[in-house]
């Protein structure tokens, strides 16, 4: 099981997503078990190469970096297509 962890700016979006949507819980714990496959999660390209993206909603999405070494996913931004 990976550990989250969150970027500070970030916090306060994160939260307010997780009070207006039940499902976001959820689809973090399964984040937790498998940041690679969990939620549609791909890779990005370019600029952004090194980080994942996965779906939280039909327009929420994350973008984390995952460190496999010491099972950690460090959030970096969440919202909508605009985070890009």
């Amino acid at each position: 099981m990976y550990e989250i962890l969150i970027e500070k700016k970030v916090e306060k979006r994160l939260q307010e997503y997780l009070n207006s949507r039940g499902d976001i819980k959820e689809k973090l714990n399964r984040l937790r078990e498998n940041p690679y496959n969990a939620n549609g999660a791909h890779q990005l390209h370019g600029k952004l190469k090194d980080k994942w993206a996965c779906w939280l909603g039909s327009n929420i999405r994350l973008i984390y970096v995952i460190d496999s070494k010491i099972k950690t996913i460090f959030i970096e931004a969440v919202g909508t297509h605009k985070i890009y």
